[in-house]
């Protein structure tokens, strides 16, 4: 529903759906839609993350494009190599195929703050977890629930992560060893969930899919408010909401 809102709104692009990845994707394939329509609205809307950078870059290669360069082997040579420093850059069989073909010097990207409280709403749609964690422990159920809100970025939007902290009042870094490149703004203490997380949410609302996760995180956080969660039945539910949360939701 996202994203036939957003294509909606843009008025051009596809719905693509992957079922064996078991998901959909908006796609923008067309030279002229992206020139006329995609890159105005970025330029208008500006990113604030590092991917500011892969769309500096995005927006060199298309210009290659407009000017027909993949018509020739120099031009597709500097397409290869604008895309190299773009994302996760290019595959070991381009780099084969295109040895002499250098990534371009990725533009440096200063963050400048988070710019509207609407903006970190629609990036936790994207990026954002609600997740409820039961695990075993010597309480009156036998079990401690543990609810968590967190955002994952690559290490490069540290910063981002960093500035999260002072805007929501709340919250810690994460690092693990196992994912270097990776870095996790993380709340797990239930007053902060309850009295700053939870009610910036209703000040500014999700959109996507993931308002059903808020919801269910609500209730439950309504559960462990008034102890309902130590009791035989307040914990059935929670996990019984939890089971339908995140990738354990089905849509009918």
């Amino acid at each position: 529903m996202l994203l036939r809102k957003i294509q909606y709104f843009f008025g051009v692009g596809i719905i693509l759906e992957r079922k064996n990845r078991n998901v959909v994707v908006y796609s923008v394939q067309s030279y002229r839609d992206i020139t006329n329509v995609i890159i105005p609205h970025f330029d208008k809307y500006p990113l604030i993350t590092q991917k500011k950078a892969d769309y500096i870059l995005f927006k060199q290669g298309i210009a290659l494009l407009n000017l027909k360069a993949q018509s020739n082997i120099e031009g597709i040579r500097n397409i290869i190599s604008i895309k190299a420093s773009m994302n996760l850059g290019i595959s070991d069989t381009l780099k084969i195929q295109f040895p002499t073909a250098l990534p371009v010097l990725r533009p440096v990207v200063s963050f400048e703050g988070i710019p509207h409280p609407n903006w970190l709403a629609g990036f936790v749609d994207g990026e954002g977890c609600f997740y409820v964690n039961t695990k075993k422990a010597k309480t009156l159920t036998g079990f401690q629930i543990i609810m968590t809100f967190s955002i994952s970025q690559h290490v490069r939007d540290e910063l981002l992560l960093t500035k999260l902290i002072e805007f929501l009042g709340c919250g810690n870094i994460e690092k693990v060893s196992t994912r270097p490149n990776e870095i996790t703004f993380v709340v797990y203490k239930f007053s902060y969930i309850l009295y700053k997380i939870i009610p910036f949410f209703q000040s500014y609302p999700l959109q996507g899919i993931k308002s059903m996760d808020y919801r269910d995180f609500c209730e439950i956080a309504n559960i462990m408010e008034d102890k309902s969660h130590l009791t035989p039945e307040g914990l059935k539910k929670i996990k019984s909401l939890k089971s339908g949360m995140n990738k354990g939701r089905t849509l009918n």
